[in-house]
């Protein structure tokens, strides 16, 4: 018979042996649907929202830690939940957060990185109680400046695509803004959100249309920051006849080379495509987004509750925790910073 002693002193080596495989999460704060940004100096912020109320948490030390959230401010009336939440963007000197009301309107806070403090600004959107379905994007360049892409109905009582930017630096007031899209069918698909990424002169928004029965995923692009936009473009070969709404919009960004990477979902199946080429299954998921380093993307998405990262140029996945809303971005030496939310509860974990 094996001694008590030896099966007791076995028991504890093998519960050290698997808290020491287990990830290290952090747990950063109560919230919902978190966004993530590092900027040049490598300060991590994530916002997220809670009832009304917009927090920021930051981490200098490459997301092993967080601060204590602090107040960005409050939105009455908030839209919250199925991407709905507040957004961010960093540039070199400023960060900002936008958050929309159910009334309709788009309020912007900045934070300039050498004074601290957040502070509340105005609204994007120069028609009041235009934006009522509460989907929008921001992204900002290198220059300081920021751009915001937004379902608005302004224009017949429809949504359709609309677009403006803004110099922190210099006027802190948004461009006249402008209706960059309207489908031939009178509307675009009214509950995804549209994503919008920036590299130098170039604006990329990604929606997804209602075009003939279809809720297709389209691109515009712009290459003098947004002055001017080309037509759309459909993304990938196949199309998804659907009278119903997906409630998801994807992503994209630009990676190092200047190419557009796009991730979406069709059908339950998300895939991975480039501008003018086929679409790639990467398996059954929704929700995701995608980061790019120097050689490599990884598309971050949620399979009935399940989150993972796959690799976009090889053949590798990683789970990272149960939850939703997985958001990722690149730190230095190849690592990866998750953070999700779990319930009620906003996660980080470093890969």
């Amino acid at each position: 018979m094996f001694p008590l002693n030896k099966l007791i002193l076995c028991s504890l080596l093998s519960l050290c042996f698997i808290s020491a495989k287990s990830p290290s999460y952090n747990a950063i704060s109560k919230g919902q649907q978190p966004q993530v940004t590092t900027d040049n100096q490598g300060v991590i912020r994530v916002a997220f929202g809670r009832t009304d109320s917009i927090f920021c948490s930051t981490s200098s030390n490459h997301g092993k830690t967080f601060s204590k959230p602090v107040l960005v401010g409050v939105v009455p009336q908030m839209h919250l939940g199925m991407a709905r939440g507040p957004q961010l963007a960093t540039s070199v000197d400023y960060s900002m957060i936008t958050a929309m009301d159910k009334k309709g309107d788009i309020h912007f806070f900045v934070l300039k990185h050498n004074e601290g403090g957040w502070e509340r600004k105005g609204f994007v959107n120069d028609v009041r109680s235009s934006a009522p379905e509460g989907l929008m994007n921001i992204a900002a360049d290198k220059q300081n400046n920021f751009y915001a892409t937004w379902l608005d109905l302004r224009a017949s009582k429809s949504n359709n695509i609309y677009f403006s930017s803004i110099a922190a630096s210099k006027t802190g007031k948004w461009l006249k803004n402008s209706l960059i899209y309207k489908s031939p069918d009178g509307h675009v698909c009214e509950c995804c959100r549209p994503s919008i990424a920036v590299q130098g002169p170039q604006v990329a928004i990604m929606f997804r249309n209602w075009l003939l029965g279809s809720r297709d995923l389209y691109l515009i692009k712009s290459n003098n920051k947004g002055e001017t936009f080309a037509g759309a473009q459909k993304l990938g070969n196949g199309t998804w006849k659907l009278n119903a709404c997906p409630m998801d919009g994807g992503a994209l960004n630009f990676n190092n080379g200047g190419s557009i990477n796009t991730v979406w979902q069709r059908q339950g199946i998300v895939y991975y495509c480039e501008p003018g080429k086929s679409e790639i299954e990467l398996g059954n998921g929704r929700d995701c987004s995608i980061s790019s380093n120097n050689n490599q993307s990884i598309v971050a998405m949620g399979s009935n509750g399940d989150l993972k990262l796959k690799y976009v140029n090889a053949d590798k996945e990683v789970f990272v925790s149960k939850g939703s809303y997985l958001k990722t971005v690149y730190l230095p030496g190849d690592h990866i910073l998750c953070v999700w939310q779990d319930d009620d509860m906003i996660r980080s974990k470093v890969i």
